[in-house]
């Protein structure tokens, strides 16, 4: 086999790229793949994942199945596009296709096949951070939306540079340091400074564009926001009692509709990645989100979105009131 490994990772994503620096490291201490291309995905590739060429031998994380990857990690509901492609995947079963849909993280689920090649403990560190940053679990809204560990200030710089030049960077610094060394790089802490102030900004303008409904949701429509960010979190600094969250926010692509389950609530959740998957999105039981072209076809499908989400939580409301998610 080839010794130059491409890898396709999830991003702009902190797990993505933990992954990638997980199987980057892994594949080369036990297999000898030296690591050739970095390659970023994300979800508005979707419709062509699967007809698109992979240069080989390839490793895929974090992102959806492909029946050519040599090795593939994943953690998401809405992995399997079609039912032949789940049916290929455990066909092809192997030590080399990792995929554990209750893991909170890609990360996660590559560590406990790595962890023996990986011992240096900054990668322990990088792990538990993907599992918190991906999981959503965070100690509070407050860390959420404004902490500023050195694995926060990484992920929250995605924020303000996603290109693939940028992912390139972040892979191929945290294969060789540890998280506080790669945040204390110039670029990163000066996105970060940048992501920061926006990010309060965008608070602010959250509070004039969202309203909590009865049936505890915060439905918002951010528009114009110039400069400022939104968190995906910022809702529940505002609405803590809320327990989902659902919203169109500009993106470069278009506008994107992200949905959320309230973390610091107990509940059993409606599953969003699969709600999103009708729409050309996806995720996880508690996250999900899709990119549309425009604003109106995103207000369009944002009220199908709410409908489906209520039906859903409607259903599962007796469970609710007697068991934790």
């Amino acid at each position: 086999m080839p010794e130059d490994l491409t890898v396709y990772l999830h991003f702009p994503c902190f797990d993505g790229v933990i992954s990638a620096v997980l199987a980057c490291e892994y594949l080369e201490r036990k297999h000898g793949w030296k690591t050739g291309q970095i390659v970023p995905v994300n979800y508005s590739e979707r419709e062509t994942w699967t007809t698109r060429p992979l240069d080989k031998p390839a490793a895929v994380v974090d992102f959806l199945y492909h029946p050519d990857a040599d090795f593939w990690a994943d953690h998401h509901q809405t992995t399997f596009l079609t039912p032949e492609l789940e049916a290929d995947a455990k066909r092809r079963a192997s030590a080399s296709l990792l995929y554990d849909v209750g893991a909170s993280s890609c990360a996660e689920v590559i560590w406990r096949k790595s962890f023996r090649f990986l011992r240096e403990p900054r990668f322990r560190e990088m792990v538990e951070w993907a599992r918190r940053i991906d999981g959503a679990r965070y100690d509070s809204v407050e860390e959420a939306v404004l902490g500023d560990t050195p694995a926060l200030r990484i992920s929250f710089s995605f924020l303000r540079d996603s290109s693939a030049e940028y992912c390139r960077f972040l892979v191929e610094s945290l294969r060789s340091k540890s998280l506080a060394e790669v945040a204390a790089s110039q670029h990163v802490a000066k996105c970060y400074q940048s992501v920061r102030r926006a990010l309060l900004s965008g608070q602010r303008l959250f509070r004039k564009a969202s309203r909590l409904e009865k049936d505890g949701i915060v439905v918002f429509d951010m528009e114009d926001t110039g400069k400022a960010l939104l968190s995906r979190y910022a809702p529940y600094l505002d609405y803590p009692k809320a327990r989902y969250s659902v919203g169109i926010m500009d993106s470069g692509d278009g506008a994107k509709i992200t949905a959320m389950r309230n973390p610091w609530r107990r509940f059993r959740s409606v599953p969003l990645g699969q709600i999103f998957s009708h729409y050309g999105g996806g995720g996880h039981q508690r996250v999900a989100s899709v990119l549309l072209k425009d604003r109106q076809e995103a207000q369009q499908t944002l009220g199908s979105i709410l409908n489906d989400l209520r039906s859903a939580s409607a259903k599962s409301m007796p469970r609710e009131a007697v068991s934790g998610d």
